[in-house]
């Protein structure tokens, strides 16, 4: 890390610890769920395996990658977490194709189930928590805790990048950051 002389400016910021992201920790319980989800209640040879699993993976690490780039690039992290979202949107359509194609009820607002697994979301983000209840549930049941985990991370993901777009407004990126440091030095 360097830094300009009597300047608490740091070239390079320190990268955000993504697994501090409430983001990235509900992103890895819906990964795990789905991963668990295809391979257990899918037919082996159902391209729609790889496609969801593929897309829980890339809401995941997405963040990830999005949080390690952050500290030369705000543009890059932001378009990430972009991609994170729309790979969530994706894995959402998946889960409500399958309740709808094999006439299961998907939740709907106000019931009781609903209800409380949105209570459980606001209150839980680790895989820990959400696998042993996962493991004992009906693949109906699983893809509708599913769904709800992935809407409330899609707004946490729009959140998100509301955050980081007033941020990178106000402070800039890296050319920003590096052109003020120059100035300032040369003043000095």
């Amino acid at each position: 890390m360097s830094k300009n002389p009597g300047d608490g400016e740091s070239l390079l910021p320190i990268g955000g610890n993504y697994r501090k992201l409430f983001t990235f920790q509900k992103a890895e319980a819906i990964y795990d769920i789905t991963f668990y989800f295809c391979k257990k209640y899918l037919n082996r040879g159902d391209r729609t395996i790889d496609q969801m699993i593929q897309a829980a993976r890339s809401g995941k690490q997405n963040i990830a990658e999005g949080s390690a780039a952050s500290s030369t690039s705000k543009e890059m992290e932001i378009k990430l977490v972009n991609v994170a979202k729309a790979s969530s949107q994706e894995l959402l359509i998946d889960y409500e194709d399958y309740l709808r194609t094999r006439n299961h009820r998907q939740w709907e607002d106000g019931s009781v189930e609903l209800e409380k697994m949105r209570e459980l979301g606001r209150k839980h983000n680790d895989t820990a928590f959400y696998m042993p209840m996962v493991k004992v549930r009906p693949p109906e049941t699983i893809a509708n805790m599913a769904i709800c985990l992935i809407k409330q991370n899609d707004y946490l993901l729009f959140k998100q990048l509301k955050s980081l777009g007033e941020d990178f407004l106000k402070n800039g990126g890296m050319r920003e950051r590096m052109t003020r440091m120059r100035i300032e030095g040369r003043k000095k």
